[in-house]
């Protein structure tokens, strides 16, 4: 089994009010660094290999944290959403009424306009897990919530209909394990982001 561990990067001005952020490159905002600020990753993911998606905030994540030697990985990239990118869901579920309701409860096949669905996400991801599991090298990954959900989905067997199997806590970090072939399990969600003890 390969440890793997998830944390979705801080906040930047889109999230602070509540836009979609797609695969838009937003950079973090100060209170989103402000928020990094003398934190460091959980003791479990100490020693662990590092990578990032390669939009801005969560290089930007990585590099607040102290995480060096940090790989870029395209494939850990947010969900697409296309035209509603920048957007909020409120606005969205106002505008669009019951077909937008519609396409929510299609779950893994919801598909924004012009973007791809939470299964073409998974697509990816799972290579990229099964690779990881290849490796054996226990990985830490700054990444999105629409990567985390999907990874979250499996682990879980959640068909990502109704409430989700966890609420999870997005500053927080998420631990699975990885089998032979990369199929995840939930080894412990939530655990918080400690203190540095280096700035002190």
């Amino acid at each position: 089994m390969t440890a793997l561990a998830l944390l979705r990067h801080a906040e930047t001005l889109w999230s602070g009010e509540g836009r979609i952020q797609g695969q838009t490159d937003v950079p973090l905002s100060e209170a989103g660094c402000r928020a990094l600020r003398g934190r460091a990753l959980p003791a479990p993911c100490r020693g662990m290999r590092a990578v990032s998606s390669p939009l801005r905030r969560c290089r930007e994540t990585a590099a607040q944290l102290g995480l060096v030697e940090v790989a870029l990985e395209p494939r850990i990239v947010e969900m697409h959403w296309g035209a509603w990118e920048g957007r909020r869901l409120a606005e969205l579920r106002a505008e669009l009424g019951e077909s937008m309701r519609a396409n929510e409860a299609r779950g893994f096949d919801f598909t924004p306009d012009g973007g791809e669905p939470p299964r073409r996400v998974l697509e990816r991801v799972r290579r990229w897990l099964a690779e990881t599991a290849a490796q054996g090298l226990p990985t830490v990954a700054v990444t999105h919530q629409g990567v985390i959900r999907v990874i979250m989905a499996q682990a879980y067997r959640w068909d990502m209909l109704g409430r989700p199997p966890v609420k999870l806590d997005w500053g927080a970090v998420h631990l699975f394990r990885l089998d032979p072939r990369g199929a995840p399990s939930p080894l412990r969600m939530n655990v918080p982001l400690e203190t540095d003890k280096t700035d002190e």
